[in-house]
C-alpha cells in the first residue's frame, strides 16, 4: 500500500481544525494520536513506527508519512529522544541580542546547523535563544564561533551548572 492510500481505520478517522499562529490547520485522529501519545512512551524497540502503527491499527508507511507530513507543514520540527544534558555529548543554552529587522534571517541561518535542535524568540536584549547540542564541547564551541563569526554577534554562552527536570510534554487534547 502506498503513502497516498489510507487504510479504512485512518480514512474514518474525523479531522478537527486547530489554529497555530493564527493560521486554521486540519488534524486527523492519528496525527492528534500521534502529537499526543506518543510525546512519552515512544517504543523502544527495533522498528518503533511499526510498533505504533500496531497500536493504532494503520500501516507503518503511514505513520512515517504522517510523521513526515507534520513535519513538512512545520507542526513538529523532528522525532527523537531527549537526552539528559551533558549525558550524551555536549551542550550549551545560548542567546543573541538580534536587532528586531534582523531576527527572521538570523533565526533561519541559526536554524540550519545540525547542532542547533531549536531556536525561539524571547522579549529581552537577548532575543533570540537557542540550544547547541554535538559530540563534545570542542564542537559546541565551534559552532557558537561560526554563529558569532557570520552574524557578527556576540553569542552568550550558558553552559548548564544547575539542572532542573521540566516535563515538557502536554496533553494537546482531552
Amino acid at each position: 500500500m502506498s503513502r497516498k492510500q489510507k487504510p479504512a481505520a485512518a480514512a474514518s478517522q474525523a479531522t478537527s481544525p486547530l489554529a497555530i499562529l493564527d493560521t486554521p490547520v486540519t488534524l486527523t485522529g492519528l496525527e492528534k494520536c500521534l502529537l499526543n501519545e506518543y510525546q512519552r512512551g515512544f517504543p523502544l524497540c527495533a522498528s518503533p513506527f511499526a510498533r505504533i502503527a500496531e497500536q493504532q491499527g494503520v500501516t507503518e508507511d503511514e505513520v512515517i508519512g504522517t510523521l513526515e507530513s507534520l513535519q513538512q507543514r512545520g507542526l513538529i520540527s523532528r522525532v527523537g529522544p531527549v537526552f539528559a544534558p551533558q549525558r550524551a555529548g555536549a551542550s550549551t543554552l545560548a542567546a543573541l541580542a538580534v536587532p528586531a529587522e534582523d531576527l527572521t534571517q538570523v533565526a533561519e541561518y541559526i536554524s540550519n546547523f545540525e547542532a542547533v535542535n531549536h531556536n525561539y524568540e524571547r522579549e529581552h536584549h537577548y532575543n533570540l535563544w537557542f540550544v547547541v547540542t554535538a559530540p563534545d564541547q570542542a564542537q559546541v564551541q565551534r559552532v557558537l564561533g561560526r554563529i558569532e563569526a557570520e552574524t557578527g554577534l556576540q553569542v552568550l554562552d550558558l553552559p548548564l551548572e544547575r539542572s532542573f527536570y521540566i516535563d515538557l510534554g502536554f496533553p494537546l487534547w482531552c
